[in-house]
């Protein structure tokens, strides 16, 4: 019960994570309500990683090594949550 909690929450932070990555595609749709509030749950996260890894011209590499890590660290915790229950 508790496991499936804690990997519907990785999944759907990966999926905000995704959504966010696909609106910087579309002009403006970063701008709207939806895109402001996807801003403030994912750029903490993905400024972490812009730090260590700059850009290669226009492509953002930062969000797919972040998406990477989050399923790394989700299989990390998984793995501790199978050795304790």
């Amino acid at each position: 019960m508790l496991w499936s909690i804690i990997s519907t929450a990785f999944t759907v932070y990966s999926f905000a994570l995704i959504v966010y990555i696909l609106m910087s595609w579309f002009p403006g749709a970063r701008q709207s309500a939806f895109g402001e509030i996807l801003g403030r749950i994912c750029e903490p996260y993905l400024d972490v990683f812009r730090r260590f890894i700059p850009p290669l011209g226009m492509i953002d590499l930062s969000p797919i090594v972040g998406i990477i890590v989050l399923r790394l660290a989700e299989s990390g915790l998984y793995t501790i949550y199978a050795m304790i229950f």
